[in-house]
């Protein structure tokens, strides 16, 4: 056992005369050399600290006066024990180092703590401590440390960890870290009761510690040990303020959204029956930011609007726009403005494929008591309404609203406002009562894209596809072919929408097999998640060169693809916003059905109608291909 340097009860004014003598003593290595006799050791405590009078690193700041607060901790050591032993020693001349700024000298004298000869110690002190305040009696054996030798040493460890972090050395800080965390759990393994430690600085050290820890293990490149001192931080009783939490929580869900890698799920051993438990990165980040919104409502904690932000984008990548707007709606009046609220809920329900519900939020803002002239707004209700014939007309007239409303010159938004009226224009002409009037409209279409197209500077693939489109909706097909081979050529072959456009062109001009050619090329450059359209096509174009064999077996491929499809992602996933792989399966089942009826093959048509059966009992095509597999095996017999 080590020996202390026994010192007698004295006075408060006292006791910092003497503990001023002990600092410096240990300052000058007089007194350590006698304790050193006294203490059986390899390496002197002396030998150890030469290096603190000149060999010492600093940080760059200016050299502070020690923090009082340790002095009174020791002080309290002292009274309580009426010694101050060697690592509490060490303690504090390391704190008074540190504050210096002196990092080196500071982890070398914290690495002279015996931190595994004095744990058991602090262990046992902890848990007799927390036994005395539940049963609250007299009779019980002394611990062996003071609290406030227990509070000096935890915060010499992570004071040892912050000086390994300024040396960049984030892994060795860690586990030193991790040596506070480990204590305090064994100790008190049902949690820290409330005010526990409040009159020493231990639940200060403490909370410091719990949230240095995953930040530490970040900076070392250990993701999968960051993920679980995070969890470690939440899970377990820490007495942690609100804030804190919720700093924690932000700052978890942030790591989970984009570290990059893939975590295993949390193993939640108090777990409620039928509870929800996070299958992944992305449902464990909502979890916790749908919990921090929720303290927000409860006025728990201060907003924070980048907690709505990763809210955004975590839900956004899992296709749920529809749950964020629930939790927008959720969120308290005065937390974000109207203006904002209407937006973002525009945003999610047109995502969501809710696009008049979109729109009818859209309206309560554009009102004159509200924000009028809202550019953003004005663009998003010209799309919506740009691609339905019966809202064409006002699609126009927020179009032209958004161009008459830009102050300033800006040529991304000017373009996409002539691009959106182009599309409204074009939507509008299919409801012309007469030829010269379609005809007007059309052309009104094509000037209009093709001044968003020039406003560009031709460099926007979107306006390009559109134009495209219009040109060949027109039947003017030359023109249609040359803007498809610019798009592809722009964009690189990396859309789909440019491959299908371009073998759809040559199919309408008769080049069946150009077209063939075209989208395997565009099989050979696409994934196999995203060959749904472009195999779909090209069944298509081998029915029409009466190669109805190879279209049973491309058919038969996609059905393959989207089976595999379907185990692997889910059955809801969304192909495009308005349509899921089901429906998309459903509607290849049809196209197969009409194929058998095709070539008299009427059973296997009549299995093809119960698989689309099987998604959806109603279908007005499924009804309709039925109907035709009776009339044609009737008109056969």
């Amino acid at each position: 056992m080590k020996s202390k340097i026994r010192i007698k009860q004295p006075r408060r004014a006292g006791l910092r005369r003497d503990l001023g003598q002990i600092m410096k003593c240990l300052c000058t290595g007089e007194q350590l050399r006698k304790v050193d006799k006294m203490i059986p050791s390899s390496e002197s405590l002396a030998a150890k600290d030469y290096s603190l009078s000149g060999y010492s690193s600093k940080i760059g700041v200016p050299e502070k006066k020690p923090d009082t607060r340790n002095i009174e901790e020791a002080e309290l050591s002292l009274r309580e024990s009426s010694s101050l032993n060697y690592e509490e020693a060490r303690a504090l001349l390391g704190r008074i180092e540190y504050q210096k700024g002196n990092i080196e000298a500071a982890l070398h004298v914290f690495e002279g703590i015996d931190i595994a000869a004095i744990s058991p110690k602090m262990k046992l002190t902890l848990s007799k401590r927390v036994d005395r305040r539940k049963r609250r009696s007299h009779d019980y054996a002394p611990p062996p440390m003071s609290i406030h030798a227990v509070s000096l040493l935890l915060e010499a460890i992570f004071l040892k960890a912050k000086s390994l972090q300024h040396l960049q050395r984030f892994r060795e800080a860690a586990q030193s870290c991790t040596v506070i965390l480990d204590i305090v759990e064994s100790s008190l393994p049902e949690g820290l009761p409330e005010n526990f430690g409040a009159d020493c600085k231990l639940q200060e050290t403490l909370i410091k510690a719990v949230e240095l820890l995953p930040e530490l293990w970040k900076f070392g490149d250990s993701p999968h040990e960051a993920i679980l001192s995070y969890r470690r931080a939440l899970l377990h009783q820490w007495n942690l303020d609100a804030e804190t939490t919720a700093r924690i929580q932000k700052q978890f869900a942030i790591f989970l959204l984009y570290c990059g890698g893939e975590a295993s799920p949390p193993n939640l051993r108090c777990q409620i029956d039928s509870s929800f438990v996070p299958r992944n990165n992305i449902e464990e980040a909502i979890l916790l930011l749908m919990i921090l919104l929720r303290k927000v409502s409860l006025k728990r904690i201060e907003w924070d609007p980048s907690i709505l932000d990763h809210l955004s984008f975590a839900l956004s990548m899992s296709g749920d726009l529809r749950a964020l707007a629930n939790q927008i709606e959720e969120l308290l009046p005065g937390v974000i403005s109207r203006k904002e609220r209407y937006n973002f809920l525009a945003l999610c329900y047109y995502g969501a494929g809710e696009d008049l519900v979109a729109l009818n939020l859209l309206r309560k803002l554009l009102q004159s008591n509200e924000d009028p002239h809202c550019v953003p707004a004005l663009l998003m209700a010209s799309r919506i309404c740009g691609g339905k014939p019966n809202l064409a007309e006002e699609g126009i007239k927020f179009a032209h609203r958004a161009l008459e409303s830009l102050d300033e010159e800006c040529s991304e938004l000017e373009g996409t406002g002539n691009l959106l009226l182009g599309v409204a224009r074009s939507t509008h002409s299919n409801s012309a009562l007469s030829d010269s009037e379609r005809v007007s409209r059309q052309s009104e279409a094509l000037q209009a894209l093709e001044r968003a197209w020039k406003i560009t500077s031709m460099k926007d693939p979107n306006i390009l596809y559109y134009l495209c489109l219009e040109n060949a909706e027109q039947r003017k097909l030359e023109a249609a072919l040359y803007y498809a081979k610019y798009l592809l050529k722009l964009e690189g072959g990396s859309n789909i929408k440019g491959w299908l456009l371009l073998a759809r062109i040559l199919s309408a001009q008769k080049r069946f097999v150009d077209g063939e050619i075209v989208l395997n090329a565009a099989l050979d450059q696409t994934g196999k998640w995203d060959q749904g359209e472009l195999l779909r096509t090209k069944a298509k174009l081998q029915i029409a060169q009466g190669q109805l064999k190879s279209a049973i077996e491309t058919y038969s491929q996609l059905l393959a693809v989207l089976q595999v499809q379907s185990k692997s992602f889910g059955s809801g996933r969304r192909l495009h916003k308005d349509r899921s792989s089901r429906s998309f399966e459903q509607e290849i089942w049809h196209d197969l059905a009409y194929l058998y009826i095709s070539l008299s093959q009427y059973q296997d048509a009549e299995v093809c109608l119960s698989k689309s059966k099987a998604i959806n009992s109603y279908s007005a095509i499924r009804s309709h291909a039925t109907g035709k597999v009776y009339f044609t095996r009737e008109k056969a017999y």
